[in-house]
Order: C-alpha cells, then sequence, then structure tokens
C-alpha cells in the first residue's frame, strides 16, 4: 500500500526503541559555538559535540559496514578527522552534515577496500542495533523489538546506495537538502533514491513475511 505517495513509510514506533537522543544538557550551547569554542582550545567543548554525536555515528557506520568493531573504528576516526579540519569549518551547512559527510566517505572507502566478500546481515542478533559510550564496549545491544530486528535485517539486505540513504533519512532524520550535501548529489536524486530504495525495502521486508 502506498503511504503518503511512497511504497513505504516505516512507522514511528519502529525505530523509536532505537532512535538515539540528544544529551539535553549539551543541548543548551549550538554545534557551530562548540567548533568556535573548540578551535580556540576548549578541549570540553569538543568532548561536547561528540558526546552529541557519537552514537549517532555509530548508528550509521554499524547500518553501513555490518561490523561493530568497524563501525566503532569509522565512527572514532571521522571525529579524529573533524578535529583535525575544525579550522575549514563552513558554518554555513549544520555541522552534523560535515561529519556524515566526512564518515560517509570512510565507510564507503572501508567497504570498496574489503576484499571479502560483504557480509549480508542474516539474523535477528546480527541486525540489532548497538550503542556506544565512553564506559560501554562497542558491542553492547541497544533494546528494541522483535520487528526493529526484522526490520534492520532488511535494511542490511539493500544495495549500499539504497541502504545508506534509508538510514540518513529514517535514523538520523536529515531533510532532502541535508542528505543531498552529505551524499554529494542533487536533491531530486535523493527523492528518486530514497523512492526506490523504500520500494526495494518493501519488496525485502515482503519476503520475509513483514508487515509495516
Amino acid at each position: 500500500m502506498m503511504m503518503n505517495g511512497y511504497p513505504l513509510e516505516i512507522p514511528r514506533s519502529i525505530w523509536t526503541g532505537i532512535k538515539l537522543s540528544t544529551n539535553t544538557a549539551a543541548a543548551e550551547c549550538s554545534d557551530n559555538e562548540l567548533v568556535k569554542q573548540a578551535v580556540r582550545g576548549k578541549i570540553a567543548s569538543f568532548k561536547t559535540l561528540v558526546e552529541r554525536y557519537q552514537k549517532q555515528a555509530y548508528l550509521y557506520a554499524r547500518g553501513m559496514v555490518h561490523n561493530s568493531d568497524d563501525a566503532y573504528d569509522l565512527s572514532q576516526e571521522a571525529f579524529v578527522r573533524v578535529h583535525k579540519h575544525l579550522k575549514r569549518f563552513d558554518p554555513t551547512y549544520p555541522f552534523k552534515v560535515w561529519l556524515f559527510h566526512i564518515l560517509s566517505n570512510l565507510c564507503k572507502n572501508h567497504l570498496r577496500q574489503r576484499k571479502t566478500r560483504e557480509r549480508v546481515v542474516t539474523s535477528a542478533d546480527e541486525a540489532t542495533v548497538l550503542a556506544v559510550s565512553d564506559s560501554a564496549a562497542p558491542d553492547r545491544l541497544f533494546s528494541q523489538t522483535e520487528i526493529q530486528a526484522q526490520v534492520w535485517n532488511g535494511i542490511g539486505r539493500l544495495p549500499e546506495k539504497f541502504r545508506e540513504i534509508i538510514i540518513l533519512s529514517h535514523f538520523q532524520e536529515m531533510s532532502y537538502d541535508q542528505m543531498a550535501e552529505v551524499l554529494e548529489i542533487p536533491r531530486g536524486s535523493v527523492m528518486s533514491r530514497l523512492y526506490y530504495a523504500r520500494l526495494k525495502l518493501r519488496e525485502i521486508l515482503t519476503e520475509m513475511g513483514v508487515e509495516l
């Protein structure tokens, strides 16, 4: 069934259990202000940026590369590169878009360099979304329902470009314009790719017997 003109609209209840919230204390200061402070040498400000986005970055990388250790390393490398090039940050764009542009390229390079055939997620345990914190190992499970695991199973079977845009749209809640910046493609291409990604995901979930 078409919903809102799309072949698939993932109900909010499916992903709310794995949505990674922003620290309310850190939310008092904008990303751009934190970047300015970090450029001036305030280490605590950059740490706040990391704490604000580390879980979202890990979730994205985990969905892209299907390996918790690699996802942890890639998300950490993204922050290392961000810190190294903080002075190049263009405040006319959201910090999150810049971060995910860097992380997207890292994930794609990792997938290209990986010599073994890409492992497709085939079990609910492998499909679970993991949470990262300073005190927790990267393989600690984030609570989710069986249907959430099945949806992630289906997302894991999508081609890379479809998998990425589903994650950016539904789990990072990026706008068309923000996704266009991250992926470096026109806004119209974002809309088209998201449409076909949802269509393909619906086909996969239907084959799995999952009804949304």
